[in-house]
């Protein structure tokens, strides 16, 4: 029984560190990456984001991206019947909707500026921004909420396990 209290908590733990941080990303990126990013020329916006969208792709992001959901699903799994369990869900359904977000439309958006932006080609730099930049910000605005809520219902599931030890 003790082992199993663990295994629970710890992939609760996981779960909420791995969605922390992706709520840390997405805060980061609302509060100063885009604000900063909004004062530059069109080809330096244009290419810095590019560079982003490239560099992102690694096993931090990974951990956290990917990782909040899978130790999310793992610890409703293991905690199914359990006190917790209402507050985990409401954290998946929360993160399962931000991927809906990421996947529908600022990966779309990512790609298609991606797919514009060779930076020897590059005609119109001023056109690739107004077609990407708004709708990502707005866009990331949601997921960071999304995200943040996930969050705040893990820290709740945590809450919860620690009051039934």
């Amino acid at each position: 029984m003790t082992e199993l209290l663990t295994v629970r908590g710890g992939f609760l733990a996981l779960a909420a560190l791995a969605t922390g941080l992706a709520a840390g990303l997405f805060y980061a990126f609302s509060v100063a990456v885009m604000r900063g990013l909004a004062s530059t020329d069109d080809r330096a916006f244009v290419l810095a984001m590019r560079e982003i969208n490239i560099k992102i792709l690694n096993g931090l992001f990974a951990f956290a991206f990917g990782g909040a959901m899978l130790f999310t699903l793992v610890a409703l799994a293991l905690n199914t019947g359990e006190r917790t369990v209402w507050w985990i869900v409401a954290a998946a359904v929360l993160y399962a909707a931000q991927l809906a977000v990421t996947f529908g439309i600022n990966i779309p958006l990512n790609n298609a500026l991606l797919a514009g932006t060779d930076p020897e080609r590059m005609t119109d730099p001023h056109a690739v921004r107004v077609a990407f930049e708004a709708r990502w910000v707005r866009w990331n605005h949601v997921r960071t909420w999304l995200v943040s809520g996930a969050f705040v219902s893990l820290i709740g599931a945590l809450a919860e396990y620690g009051r039934s030890l």
